[in-house]
């Protein structure tokens, strides 16, 4: 991007930091990709967040597998486990995907959540409609 083939990563950090753009690692497990088709998995991928004037950009270096549409679902029902930080409603629909559209729409929680359950959890879907 800026031709540091041969910069030192603290003056690479300095310089972005300059323009703005704050860079964090994210101690990521796994990282689900959703298309039409297929999820793609990525196990242990390290996920790296910019930050440029307000844009969030992430980067997912890691090698994913394939597996069939909804394939994964089975496997998280049957954990048998509770995870807190992305419980979700009887709709289906995780508390911090709820969180995440009410902050960005700008809504309350109810009408995040509502929106989330009209688009089948879409997140992008969500926020635009309530924009």
């Amino acid at each position: 991007m800026f031709g540091g083939g041969g910069m030192n990563p603290r003056k690479m950090q300095q310089m972005m930091k300059q323009m703005g753009i704050d860079v964090t690692e994210i101690d990521a497990e796994e990282v689900v990709i959703r298309t039409g088709e297929e999820e793609l998995v990525f196990d242990g991928a390290q996920v790296t967040r910019m930050d440029a004037q307000g844009q969030e950009t992430y980067q997912i270096v890691g090698e994913p597998t394939t597996r069939e549409l909804g394939a994964g679902d089975d496997a998280a029902a049957d954990d048998g486990g509770s995870d807190d930080a992305g419980a979700a409603d009887a709709g289906g629909v995780p508390d911090e995907d709820v969180q995440l559209v009410a902050t960005r729409a700008g809504v309350s929680e109810a009408d995040a959540r509502e929106a989330l359950e009209d688009v089948d959890g879409d997140l992008a879907a969500a926020i635009s409609k309530l924009e």
